[in-house]
C-alpha cells in the first residue's frame, strides 16, 4: 500500500493479480438461436407494457402518466446492456430538447406528432451514436 496524497490520507491498495482458472476444458453451453432469444424478448416486452399500463404489479409510477403505453418502435442488436442504455438515455434526452409543436386539438392527430417528435429525435441519435449495427422496426398501425 502506498499513500496516494500527503493531504487526504488516501491508500492505493495494490491490484490484484487474477489467478488461472485450474478447470480450462469446461465446455462452454452453446448460446440460444436468434428465434428464441426473439422470442424471448418479446415475452419480456408484452410483460413491461403489462406494467406500465398497470395490469401487472411493479411498474414504475413515472409511467403512470402516459396510460395506455403501446409499442411502436423496437430497437434490437445492442452488444450488451450497457450500450443499450446508453442509447434509450441519448434518445430521451434528444427527444425532451427537440421543440415542440403547438398541440392539435384532436387526440390522434397529437398522437401522430408525437411519434413524429420520438422519430426526429431518433434520426438526431443515429448522427451521434454509431446505429449501424441496430435493426430499427417502426410498427405504426391504426388499430
Amino acid at each position: 500500500m502506498r499513500l496516494l496524497t500527503s493531504t487526504f490520507r488516501s491508500v492505493k491498495h495494490p491490484i490484484p493479480i487474477p489467478i488461472p482458472d485450474p478447470k480450462p476444458n469446461i465446455v462452454k453451453p452453446s448460446l440460444p438461436s436468434e428465434s428464441s432469444a426473439v422470442a424471448k424478448s418479446k415475452s419480456e416486452l408484452k410483460a413491461c407494457l403489462k406494467q406500465h399500463n398497470g395490469e401487472l404489479s411493479g411498474g414504475t409510477k413515472a409511467s403512470r402518466a402516459g396510460r395506455p403505453w403501446v409499442c411502436v418502435c423496437i430497437v434490437r442488436g445492442f452488444n450488451d446492456q450497457s450500450q443499450a442504455c446508453e442509447f434509450e438515455f441519448k434518445w430521451k434526452m434528444v427527444s425532451r430538447k427537440l421543440p415542440r409543436k403547438k398541440k392539435n386539438k384532436e387526440a390522434d392527430d397529437c398522437s401522430l406528432t408525437l411519434l413524429q417528435h420520438r422519430q426526429t429525435a431518433l434520426n438526431k441519435v443515429k448522427g451521434m451514436l454509431d446505429c449501424s449495427h441496430l435493426e430499427i422496426e417502426w410498427q405504426m398501425s391504426t388499430s
